[in-house]
């Protein structure tokens, strides 16, 4: 049977018309096995512990697969927030005398709210500077564990930590590790399909693109520290319930490295790699307990192991063996067909739906933009057009809230958006492209354009996965590249990648489209093509305020242009009028 061609339109139920709980259901029974045989396997005590240790670190690390993974954002206090969930199980339950169950809900909100302020107080820093804050926070943590005696015992830790009584037998406990292990590794595996996930993900992979696209990034980022605390967390109780034992010297800072190589060593996006590289680091070891005689030789080969590893697999174990099946399935996969893009911008306002009033931008003594006026009429095309240095890109950055205006005032189809951030702008209903092509280069171009189907205020959110699955598809064919929805962004030519930037903001349903330079690095070629994009999309009533340096598409697709020159306006009108003023003709070919 052949495959479907375009115009024949597939429901987007298709592809997810099995219940999720059923298309993983190979999942659960492997999970259900474990847990039987950890059950009902008679291990000895050191079995037993190392089987322990794995499983409570695994759950640790998957925390770090949601932060580093999946947002991109460094986290060295891993074992900082494992020890807070730790110290609560093992005080609360032998100290107070409380429930281990309200112990471990409690050293899990704990740790999420430590990891939540945490963020809150310095995502913002980011790079080499978040990572100094978490390695400070968890120095902290372990000087209190050490000090506070009358809360902690000091370094004598706390002994005699309880367990439920459900579970009372290392056996029971070991198979309640093992679910809860299952349930976690599930849960975030299944993350990076959910809208948070793929917030996340377009975090990790460009920040300016994701926050264009109405992710408010910064939150994005506290719910990933957040959710990677309270696995911390988690994990930290069910060790401590294990152990029945903790004390300071179990949650230092080597035991974070320990946490993020695990993490790296199996592959940091996935928990599949989490649970593979918690595993070898604590195997390996074992492995090589024979040559321990030899001082410095079990040292060595460990050492080397680790680094082979990472330097031939710098995406992990996992990493490298699903990517290799990602290419395998993207060439097999046939993404269904799609009905034709349908654009219903928003029409709250007049006849004007961008009115830009006195709008400044200065970088010190630099007056990139300085006092512009602009208003774009609905349902046109209108140019901003100017020699380099202008100040157009710039203006473009105000109006987007990538830069916060000095002066001026911004109104989007009625709505003032002066003072709004970026993702909210979107929300407001305004899409963009960039210059510099900003795609989330660690998705499908599927993917990448669901991300902007689920703009805040989309008629599309809240109608499930299906419909945006089927909105992205209409873009991504309403662009000509719907057959290839599947494939990864780097198998893309230059110009098809701006044709999905472009799929990605009318998936969005805006108001305004703001592309800058969309015509940029096409050759003539691409430009008709380009050219007959944008008559199809004003076509459909999208008003467009576009940048480009070919006036001959400009003149051809534009109504309506504004000139800029050291930031200010020159001129503004018709645009055949426009093209023909002295001062343009001036600032473009200069005068004798």
């Amino acid at each position: 049977m052949s495959a479907p061609s375009d115009n024949m339109p597939i429901p987007a139920q298709a592809i997810h018309s099995k219940p999720l709980l059923v298309r993983h259901l190979p999942y659960f029974i492997g999970a259900a096995i474990l847990v039987v045989v950890a059950a009902n396997m008679n291990f000895d005590g050191y079995v037993h512990n190392i089987l322990l240790q794995a499983t409570t670190f695994a759950i640790a690390v998957f925390g770090l697969s949601v932060v580093l993974g999946l947002c991109g954002q460094i986290n060295l206090a891993q074992a900082a927030f494992f020890g807070l969930g730790a110290y609560a199980v093992g005080i609360g339950t032998t100290d107070l005398q409380v429930s281990f169950w309200l112990c471990l809900v409690g050293g899990c909100v704990i740790s999420l709210l430590a990891g939540a302020v945490l963020g809150a107080s310095t995502l913002r820093l980011g790079g080499h500077y978040l990572a100094m804050v978490t390695i400070s926070f968890q120095q902290i943590v372990t000087l209190v564990m050490i000090n506070a005696i009358w809360l902690t015992h000091g370094p004598d830790g706390v002994s005699n930590i309880k367990r439920p009584d459900l579970f009372q037998s290392s056996q029971s406990y070991l198979a309640f590790c093992v679910a809860m292990l299952a349930i976690v590794g599930y849960l975030v595996w299944h993350l990076p399909d959910t809208k948070l996930g793929r917030a996340m993900r377009a975090v990790r992979d460009n920040e300016l693109a994701a926050g264009v696209n109405g992710i408010d990034v910064f939150r994005t980022k506290i719910n990933a520290f957040a959710i990677c605390a309270l696995l911390g967390g988690l994990a930290g109780g069910l060790f401590a319930g294990g152990f029945a034992y903790v004390s300071p010297d179990q949650f230092s800072f080597a035991e974070s490295i320990v946490f993020l190589t695990m993490s790296l060593l199996g592959g940091v996006a996935s928990p599949i790699g989490s649970a593979i590289g918690t595993g070898l680091l604590i195997l390996i070891p074992e492995w090589l307990r024979f040559l321990k005689s030899v001082p410095g030789l079990y040292l060595a080969i460990y050492g080397l192991f680790v680094i082979l590893i990472i330097r031939f697999m710098p995406d992990g174990i996992w990493g490298f063996v699903s990517d290799a099946f990602a290419r395998w399935r993207a060439k097999i996969k046939t993404p269904p067909a799609a009905n034709a893009l349908q654009l219903k911008p928003a029409t709250i306002g007049g006849d004007i739906v961008l009115e830009v009033t006195g709008l400044s931008k200065h970088f010190g003594g630099l007056k990139a933009v300085d006092g512009v006026d602009i208003a774009v009429k609905r349902g046109g095309v209108h140019a901003l057009i100017g020699p380099n240095g202008s100040g157009k890109t710039t203006t473009l950055n105000v109006l987007s809230g990538l830069y916060v205006a000095t002066a001026g005032k911004i109104v989007l189809d009625g709505t003032d958006i002066t003072h709004m951030p970026p993702h909210q702008r979107t929300a407001s209903g305004l899409g963009r492209t960039f210059q510099n092509i900003r795609l989330f280069r660690s998705m499908t171009a599927l993917e990448n354009v669901e991300i902007g189907a689920e703009r805040p205020g989309n008629t599309m959110v809240g109608k499930g996965d299906d419909a945006l699955t089927e909105r992205a598809m209409e873009a991504l064919t309403f662009v000509g590249l719907g057959s290839r929805a599947n494939e990864l962004i780097s198998s893309f030519s230059y110009g098809h990648q701006r044709l999905i930037e472009i799929a990605r903001a009318l998936a969005s349903n805006p108001t305004l489209l703001l592309l800058d330079e969309p015509a940029a690095g096409l050759n003539s070629t691409e430009k008709l093509e380009l050219h007959e994009l944008l008559k199809r999309i004003a076509a459909q009533g999208l008003t467009i305020l576009i940048i480009d340096h070919d006036m001959t598409l400009v003149s051809e697709a534009a109504q309506h242009i504004t000139v800029l020159n050291f930031g200010r306006r020159i001129a503004d009108g018709e645009s055949m009028a426009v093209l023909r003023h002295p001062d343009v003709v001036s600032a473009y070919l200069g005068s004798e």
